[in-house]
């Protein structure tokens, strides 16, 4: 399992959702001192440092990679970085493709509530939403043939409060909105990879009515309701 982002704010509540479960994983991440920072010097030995930017880079953190969760994402507010253009679009479509190349059998992506929406207002910026559209897209294509899989997770408003303190509302369309807490984002990431509902599905997660949670994965059932609709 390759975590991509992992230093990332959704990306760590993964990692440690993932080390909940004891499941075995590596990080992909730009830098080594915030990934010791975030996961201790205990980490040092499954961190593969680059950018999804770099083919390479890419390729060596993918060697040996069955399973990928991507949580990279642009930051369009700081004009230092790269647009959207070169992370949600390029820099996932080259990851999608050199994990396929690399064996990897299934790939989960964070990607965003609005997704579809072009005239949303966070598309004001680098056409955001548009470009994690593509890089959905790509995803999507390349992981639905027969022994692939995907699941593209596309969260509501990201909040830095505690997980498993609301129900959830899972939905398909691009019609729902409304926030999550980016925890449980990461529980529902990481339950993905074993939930048969959520396989080679596109669904948006925001929460619900402030409940506290035992565990998130009943919620899934509400995908299959939504498909059958």
């Amino acid at each position: 399992m390759l975590v991509a982002g992992a230093t990332g704010r959704t990306g760590a509540e993964i990692v440690h959702r993932l080390s909940h479960y004891g499941i075995d994983f590596r990080l992909f991440v730009r830098s080594t001192k915030k990934a010791i920072t975030l996961f201790g010097a205990d980490a040092a030995g499954i961190l593969r440092v680059g950018s999804i930017q770099d083919e390479a880079e890419t390729r060596d953190a993918l060697h040996g990679i069955d399973a990928v969760i991507c949580a990279v994402g642009s930051n369009p507010a700081d004009p230092d970085s790269p647009p959207p253009s070169a992370i949600d679009r390029d820099g996932i479509q080259q990851l999608g493709v050199l994990a396929k190349e690399s064996g990897a059998k299934h790939f989960i992506l964070i990607s965003s509530l609005g997704a579809t929406k072009e005239d949303h207002p966070l598309n004001k910026y680098g056409k955001v939403l548009s470009m994690k559209l593509e890089g959905e897209n790509t995803i999507r294509t390349l992981f639905s043939s027969p022994e692939y899989s995907h699941t593209i997770l596309r969260p509501g408003g990201l909040l830095d409060t505690p997980p498993f303190r609301h129900s959830l509302v899972f939905s398909t369309g691009d019609t729902i909105t409304g926030s999550v807490s980016r925890g449980d984002a990461a529980e529902t990431a990481v339950l993905s990879l074993t939930q048969n509902e959520a396989r080679n599905t596109t669904f948006e997660l925001v929460q619900g009515d402030e409940e506290a949670q035992p565990s998130l994965s009943k919620f899934f059932s509400q995908i299959r309701q939504k498909k059958q609709i």
